[in-house]
């Protein structure tokens, strides 16, 4: 065998035991917990993703419509992924990206739409309180990058932060609640810079060993300069798990005023690797 040869089968095999020995930590920091994750919500878990282990989160479709003076308005965003690494024994990132967003607006017999990419948002969770504890704190700071065109995004960086504070019940039982505080352009202004608060309040039950329902409400009060925007919604979601690393999730949203989209419907699936 020549020189060259003998200098492949080491590269080879010494990156075969690098991937055998990230695949074995991975392993060992997962241990026997099933997945953990921030669907199907508007709630966020403190749970972060294992050292070492990559999560995809992924929204198979989310469809909404908001209805207003005769105007019907229908939003649908297919495929949108979102990937999280575990980067310590606490905290992990996440990418969220949505390949297609699909905007439908009719109006007087007359349909129009728009469609293409949406706008990807990076965060980061740091996980406050030690694992598994009774009560859980953790801290995600996110940012949004404008990816998305004029009419589907605002064109705006935006950033944020949320804090999801749980607390169990009992061994069925769960309340989260989860304040998030957002930094948003304004709409007819974006150079200024308003706040914005979101508050969700999420009641969760165990039904079995593998299945999760929870009933949420949820507010939003946008402090834009030209008109304040104030939404609520009452949520109904539905999680189950297929093994320790996949889970099936859906729900549903319904809008309480007329800011708010009439109703919104959502599945997906989420793997650990």
């Amino acid at each position: 065998m020549t020189g060259n040869s003998m200098g492949w089968l080491r590269l080879f095999a010494t990156l075969a035991l690098a991937g055998s020995s990230a695949a074995a930590m991975a392993q060992s920091a997962i241990g026997d917990d099933p997945i953990c994750t921030d669907r199907p919500t508007k709630a966020n878990n403190a749970c972060s993703v294992p050292k070492g282990v990559v999560q995809v989160e992924f929204e198979a479709i989310n469809w909404s419509r908001a209805s207003s003076g005769g105007a019907r308005s229908d939003s649908f965003a297919y495929a949108s992924p979102t990937i999280k690494l575990g980067i310590s024994d606490s905290s992990d990132v996440q990418l969220t990206l949505t390949p297609l967003i699909e905007n439908r607006n009719r109006f007087a017999g007359r349909t129009t739409s728009q469609t293409g990419f949406g706008d990807i948002f990076l965060r980061f969770k740091q996980r406050i309180t030690p694992k598994e504890s009774r009560f859980e704190l953790g801290l995600i700071p996110y940012i949004k990058a404008p990816t998305a065109k004029t009419g589907i995004g605002n064109g705006e960086w935006e950033a944020g932060i949320s804090v999801p504070i749980q607390y169990a019940l009992d061994d069925r039982w769960s309340l989260t609640v989860n304040p998030q505080l957002s930094l948003l352009a304004g709409a007819a202004n974006p150079d200024e810079r308003h706040l914005e608060l979101q508050t969700v309040l999420n009641l969760g039950y165990q039904l079995s060993e593998r299945t999760n329902v929870s009933g949420e409400v949820w507010t939003s009060q946008n402090w834009d300069s030209a008109g304040t925007v104030r939404q609520y919604s009452a949520d109904l979601a539905l999680a189950h798990l297929l093994s320790d690393d996949l889970q099936l999730d859906g729900g549903v949203n319904f809008g309480l005023n007329q800011a708010t989209p009439d109703v919104q419907v959502y599945a997906g699936i989420s793997a650990r690797f």
